[in-house]
């Protein structure tokens, strides 16, 4: 599963998200159901400034970063979750069920990095060459031909 999958799979079963871009920490859009790609790196942008500010102004000196953040009005919500390497952000009709969204950002991000680490793991073992005899197959070659 690459990342445009992960968002639709995403929208499909969060009924309540309208739409979604997934990025990289800075903003970089990674992947997005917008359908203009200007308006997909505003919004990425805007997703990492957010979390980035809200981590600014908490209280706690010392404290882990933010890995959600919500802001709501009466139109809808503005949803931000990351991980170690990526973010998602969503945009939901107004008063969504918040915890819901949040597993749902958070298991996109999760099918992610699965894909990737599985990508990674494929790669190193193709990357790896094979041992074409094994240890007691070399033992019987040499005691037959002793």
């Amino acid at each position: 599963m690459d990342a445009a999958q992960a968002l639709a799979d995403l929208t499909e079963i969060s009924a309540q998200i309208e739409a979604a871009v997934l990025a990289d920490h800075d903003g970089s859009v990674v992947a997005s159901t917008l359908a203009d790609d200007g308006a997909a790196k505003s919004f990425a942008e805007a997703a990492a400034e957010l979390l980035s500010a809200a981590d600014e102004v908490r209280t706690e000196p010392g404290s882990d970063s933010l890995v959600q953040v919500e802001g709501a009005s009466l139109d809808g919500s503005v949803f931000v979750a990351r991980d170690d390497r990526h973010l998602v952000a969503a945009v939901t009709k107004p008063r969504p069920t918040v915890g819901l969204v949040f597993y749902d950002l958070k298991t996109c991000l999760r099918m992610l990095e699965r894909e990737e680490e599985a990508k990674a793991a494929k790669a190193t073992k193709t990357a790896t060459p094979r041992r074409t005899t094994t240890k007691k197959k070399t033992e019987e070659a040499e005691s037959e031909s002793s």
